[in-house]
């Protein structure tokens, strides 16, 4: 069994199966607990899913990875026959019943994302689809799309000693602009996984995007900064140059960047399975959520200035041209 305490979100991780059990255990170490009362239980369990038991229906929401349905307490999650999830709204319990090792640490995981998404959104906590590091005290958010290499930034960034990690993928932001920490694991296409040592590495085959390496967490836990100021905002984007280019972003350009990466929130997974499991009112519910984010992220851009990063196809050049950047910005931050 796993605890986890993900500022105020609290769970329970149990399986028969130990490789899932272990890898979600490394994913979410950083937010590891002793336990206690109020949190929700999720189970993986490797059997057959059983179909037979639960009630028949009409679907409500289609992803390119599951169907959905519902009833007055559960919502019920069919993964195309491979395996079956069940989720007790009333006691936020989780139970996914699959033969495929890779669906139930998946569907785990993106479960535990939608779910902490949301708890933390009410906490005031809200998510951006960046990459977040640090030097000394002073945050770096790299916005880029999924798919525009902000992991394998991270990670040419990570062999650099002075820079400090706080997120590859999701940092949280809070009422105030301050930055914090929400370390999972890195993933890596297969080919991009440069000088990470293959004993960190783990490959798994995704629901719906293919294969992907995944870096344990504790291969880089060593270099998390738990919270920072902020102070760069970064708007990405990738070139078939050489260099590696860094120009001033005027703070419009900035806010309709954090409109899509993190009051929308495209690239962050939502589940949608989820997010609309309550019905109609759900939905206009969110309007405030989006306000919160909103607001977060204006006080971000207040306190830090924005640049326009274009990434060349040397890897290892823009990370160093990176750093040197942060690192001067560090030096003048008061």
């Amino acid at each position: 069994m796993t605890s986890l305490d993900i500022y105020g979100y609290r769970v329970e991780i149990r399986s028969t199966a130990s490789g899932p059990l272990e890898n979600l255990a490394d994913d979410f170490a950083f937010f590891r607990s002793d336990g206690g009362p109020g949190a929700c239980l999720i189970e993986l369990l490797e059997e057959d899913p059983p179909y037979d038991t639960v009630p028949t229906g009409q679907a409500t929401v289609y992803t390119p990875r599951n169907v959905s349905y519902k009833n007055e307490t559960c919502t019920f999650i069919d993964y195309s026959g491979r395996g079956l999830a069940i989720h007790d709204r009333s006691s936020g319990n989780f139970r996914v019943f699959s033969r495929d090792l890779d669906l139930l640490y998946e569907a785990a995981y993106l479960f535990l994302l939608s779910q902490c998404g949301e708890a933390l959104d009410a906490r005031g906590m809200h998510r951006v689809h960046a990459l977040c590091v640090s030097v000394d005290d002073c945050a770096a958010l790299v916005l880029l799309p999924m798919g525009g290499g902000k992991s394998t930034l991270g990670s040419q960034l990570l062999s650099i000693p002075e820079i400090s990690i706080l997120s590859d993928d999701s940092p949280l932001i809070d009422r105030k602009g301050d930055v914090h920490a929400f370390p999972l694991r890195l993933g890596l296409l297969p080919g991009s996984e440069g000088a990470v040592p293959a004993s960190q590495l783990r490959r798994i085959n995704r629901m719906e995007f293919g294969p992907k390496l995944l870096v344990n967490y504790r291969h880089f836990a060593d270099r998390v900064r738990p919270t920072a100021k902020p102070c760069l905002v970064f708007l990405g984007a990738r070139t078939l140059g050489s260099a590696c280019e860094i120009r001033p972003a005027g703070k419009l350009a900035a806010l309709r960047a954090m409109l899509s990466n993190c009051v929308v929130g495209l690239g962050l997974f939502q589940g949608m399975e989820f997010v609309f499991q309550r019905g109609l009112g759900a939905v206009f519910g969110k309007a405030g959520v989006a306000w919160a984010r909103l607001r977060a992220s204006r006080r971000l851009l207040a306190r830090s200035q924005t640049y326009h990063l274009l990434l060349g196809r040397d890897t290892q050049k823009n990370a160093r041209v990176v750093f040197e950047f942060i690192q001067a910005a560090a030096k003048k931050a008061p």
